[in-house]
């Protein structure tokens, strides 16, 4: 089926990351236009966007005004925005129970995951306010729906994002009209290489997919297919507010 995006301007936080490099081409794929953003993998992200015909974006998220610039920036490289798609995150791969977390690590985390998410998303909404439609994919994590043991600030900074802000945000997102439209993708174990130090323990598949349907880590495109679907208004004009959780029909965690 036409998801009807070609021509579309795209905009993918953390695009030159591995889930982001995925759903960029899968944008690509479409016939999209895409703003590959980044913050320290400037080279991966020029590129891809010289490879999909796309345009890097540099900028540091957590910082407000270099966030308000991002929009704007795209906007004048690709000639529309369309979609925004909040993907940029970090995952410390340090387990670190919560008497041992600090709160440097607190907050540097909820600063790269959730403000960074926030000043995207409002930047999208000032955007969308003077468009009168859009459609804003953020990436949360099954993290945020199942909790993970050694990584609080991880999990609390995605369970943020699928349950208050996405919630708020599709309500709010009502007063500019039904065009605008605010959903969440919650991956679960992807092979990515924010995951590879983690992937080093022998047990570490056969422990995250015990509760999993589906005996497997899941992939970038797994991702990248459903972000395209719920950014697309062919596919899901009538879908927001929703979490869409790609991890192998996953029920939850072992504890140790």
């Amino acid at each position: 089926m036409d998801s009807e995006l070609a021509g579309k301007g795209i905009v993918v936080t953390g695009g030159g990351g591995g889930i982001g490099q995925s759903v960029v081409r899968a944008f690509a794929a479409e016939g999209a236009r895409v703003a590959v953003h980044y913050r320290t993998s400037k080279q991966a992200a020029e590129v891809l966007a010289s490879e999909v015909g796309g345009v890097a974006i540099g900028a540091d998220l957590r910082v407000e005004a270099e966030a308000d610039r991002l929009i704007p920036r795209a906007l004048k490289a690709l000639g529309r925005v369309d979609v925004v798609v909040a993907n940029a995150g970090v995952w410390p791969s340090a387990d670190q129970p919560i008497w041992e977390l600090s709160l440097e690590r607190w907050r540097e985390t909820l600063d790269a995951n959730l403000t960074a998410t926030f000043l995207t998303a409002r930047g999208f909404f000032r955007h969308a306010a003077a468009t009168g439609r859009g459609s804003l994919v953020m990436i949360a994590s099954t993290a945020g729906v199942f909790g993970e043991a050694g990584h609080a600030d991880y999990a609390a900074s995605k369970g943020a994002i699928l349950s208050g802000l996405l919630l708020s945000a599709k309500n709010e997102a009502a007063r500019l009209g039904g065009a605008v439209r605010v959903n969440v993708v919650a991956p679960g174990w992807t092979v990515t290489p924010m995951t590879t130090d983690a992937r080093r323990d022998p047990n570490l598949e056969a422990r995250v997919t015990s509760t999993m349907a589906l005996k497997k880590l899941g992939a970038p495109e797994d991702v990248a297919a459903q972000v395209v679907i719920l950014a697309s208004d062919r596919l899901s004009g009538h879908v927001t507010g929703q979490v869409v959780v790609v991890a192998g029909g996953m029920e939850g965690r072992l504890i140790p």
